[in-house]
């Protein structure tokens, strides 16, 4: 079985972004694997290691990447990397990104793959179902619970309101993984100096049988800035009936909470 893992470099979430003329200040930016890509790393591993295979990670970036996706990925168990770091690639939207994702995966004839539910960087949600659809595959979502059985699947999806469901499909699919499905594994130090003889294939677009036409954004950011600066606190004085009337009324005729 060869499993695919679509893992992305993002900003640590305990990094101060800054905003910079058009983009992102990098200057003191801690980039990490995706935490929710960390649940899909492990549950690839683990798959690995149940039915045997191998376990290649899929990625769009420059050759920044590379030094996360060893330590955060290649020296936890996956056997290489593909990266696909073609300018055009660099500057696409969403389904730009899975147009180049799902023709990399199709070129290594990949049969199951684990993405993270979302990025923690633009929250989009966009790019794993983008995948499935381009390729074909059944796509399960937010899975909680996995396992495989030849060329079945059962998976256990979270829902809203505590809810969780079970699905079953045939492979190959592609499986977005929630909090709680597995505990991430750290890499340890002799595993870290092991991965950096394992390989990494760099790919152009024509590679994965695209053009910088076929992954034209349709999208595009036109402006960054920083979020409006929260509004200074009030103190409401006087004794607990009047200060009690007080908050109401400005609940209600300020805030329009109540």
């Amino acid at each position: 079985m060869k499993i695919g893992i679509c893992a992305k470099i993002t900003p640590d979430t305990d990094t101060q972004v800054k905003i910079q003329g058009d983009g992102i200040d990098s200057n003191g930016v801690k980039y990490v694997i995706s935490p929710y890509d960390a649940f899909a790393i492990e549950e690839a591993i683990r798959t690995k290691e149940a039915h045997g295979g191998e376990v290649v990670s899929f990625t769009v970036g420059d050759a920044s990447v590379l030094n996360q996706l060893r330590k955060g990925c290649l020296a936890l168990g996956a056997d290489r990397a593909v990266i696909v770091s073609d300018g055009a690639a660099l500057a696409t939207d969403s389904l730009g990104i899975a147009r180049v994702l799902a023709g990399a995966i199709k070129r290594d004839e990949t049969d199951l793959v684990f993405c993270g539910k979302q990025a923690i960087d633009d929250d989009n949600v966009q790019v794993p179902a983008m995948v499935a659809e381009i390729l074909d595959w059944a796509l399960v979502s937010r899975v909680v619970e996995f396992s495989v059985d030849g060329d079945s699947f059962t998976a256990t999806r979270s829902m809203d309101g505590g809810v969780q469901e079970v699905v079953t499909g045939k492979l190959p699919a592609v499986i977005t993984t929630d909090r709680g499905l597995n505990t991430p594994r750290y890499a340890k130090l002799p595993a870290i100096m092991k991965a950096k003889k394992k390989p990494v294939n760099n790919l152009e677009l024509g590679d994965v049988g695209l053009s910088a036409d076929d992954i034209a954004p349709a999208v595009r950011t036109v402006s960054w800035g920083e979020p409006p600066p929260r509004p200074q606190g009030r103190l409401i004085e006087g004794d607990v009936d009047t200060a009690v009337a007080e908050l109401v009324r400005l609940l209600r005729e300020e805030a329009k909470v109540i």
